[in-house]
């Protein structure tokens, strides 16, 4: 199975788009291991050129051929909402899309980039960082975006029981800034920075996927955690309902203009009660999220996949009520990242 995947992905390199010939037999063993496993599929040969220069085409259709989305961890939003996507697509078009678990938006440019997805999810901070060779890239990074989906809400978590009132209590406690390469990760070093901590001194830093945030925070081997997700999270939703006192939110909106120095992108907002059934709202700093693709995807192609995605709403929304932020309008905002000239042209015919 990882020599499989292995070979692939050297393979799927060599094209944009990642089409690998195979003999037929090979193929469909390939697919099946593949697919039992959650990994890439092979690309068809078949392709009608989803890979050529981005503008190539003017239509607004998708040719038959395999994507792969990277999403982030299984337990979040971007995960499910993947999934989501990626069977969408491969129903309405003759596309056949999978969905993989990834740390999420730093690795997932950097893979993109790299050859190994075709669209990913990204915070928008993350991709402004990417555009512009900011933060955890050294140069500017080769992608678009299809546009703007739902928004993340930063959600800081401390234990009760360790009297911590504000981020510069932090010092000195166990904190999980997430997993590495993560967009949790650039946002949970950024607000210690804020608050005038060193993530590499001040604090007990562990870069911990969510599951085992927030398993550490129920069991008191870290005492704080940072995750930036759609509303609500399972793993979130599940900590509060099945250990209600263990936990509570930290307000973090005090550092939002040293936050806003960093990147303009990010915002004050706030989660509802219900969210979590918490007494009351809480305040907190919030980031959009973006669909990218590399700056070489074919127009025609993006175009029939942001036509489907925005145009089929109602069907994301019954996976994730995060779907219910994604309109044409607020999908065009990507700047500074560019816009797909195919996805523009979709968005703004259904707008």
């Amino acid at each position: 199975m990882k020599l499989t995947s292995s070979l692939l992905g050297r393979a799927s390199r060599r094209t944009p788009l990642r089409r690998v010939a195979v003999a037929v037999s090979a193929a469909a063993l390939v697919a099946v291991s593949l697919t039992a496993c959650g990994g890439q599929q092979p690309r068809s040969s078949e392709s009608s050129g989803s890979g050529s220069a981005s503008g190539a085409s003017d239509g607004c259709e998708a040719p038959s051929d395999q994507l792969t989305i990277a999403t982030g961890n299984s337990t979040g939003v971007y995960y499910v909402l993947g999934g989501a996507i990626a069977n969408l697509l491969s129903s309405e078009t003759d596309l056949r899309v999978t969905a993989a678990e990834t740390g999420a938006s730093v690795q997932n440019v950097q893979q993109l980039v790299g050859g190994d997805y075709d669209i990913a999810f990204s915070l928008s901070d993350t991709a402004a960082d990417a555009v512009n060779g900011d933060g955890a890239f050294g140069e500017p990074q080769p992608v678009k975006a299809l546009g703007v989906i739902h928004s993340n809400y930063t959600q800081v978590l401390v234990r009760k029981d360790a009297n911590i009132e504000s981020l510069e209590d932090l010092k000195g406690h166990s904190v999980s800034t997430g997993s590495p390469k993560s967009g949790t990760e650039v946002i949970a070093l950024r607000l210690l920075e804020s608050a005038g901590l060193d993530p590499q001194t001040d604090v007990n830093m562990q870069r911990l996927d969510l599951a085992t945030s927030v398993d550490g925070l129920t069991n008191g081997t870290i005492d704080a955690l940072v995750w930036s997700g759609g509303l609500p999270t399972p793993n979130i939703t599940e900590l509060f309902t099945s250990n209600p006192d263990v936990a509570e939110f930290l307000d973090i909106t005090p550092v939002l203009p040293e936050m806003q120095k960093i990147n303009s992108v990010y915002e004050e907002g706030e989660i509802p009660a219900d969210t979590y059934k918490t007494d009351a709202d809480v305040p907190t700093i919030v980031v959009s999220n973006m669909l990218l693709v590399r700056d070489d995807f074919d127009d025609s192609t993006a175009c029939a996949i942001t036509k489907t995605i925005w145009g089929n709403v109602d069907q994301l929304t019954t996976v994730h009520s995060a779907a219910e932020e994604f309109t044409p309008k607020a999908a065009l905002a990507t700047d500074p990242v560019e816009l797909n000239a195919g996805a523009k042209r979709a968005l703004e015919e259904l707008e």
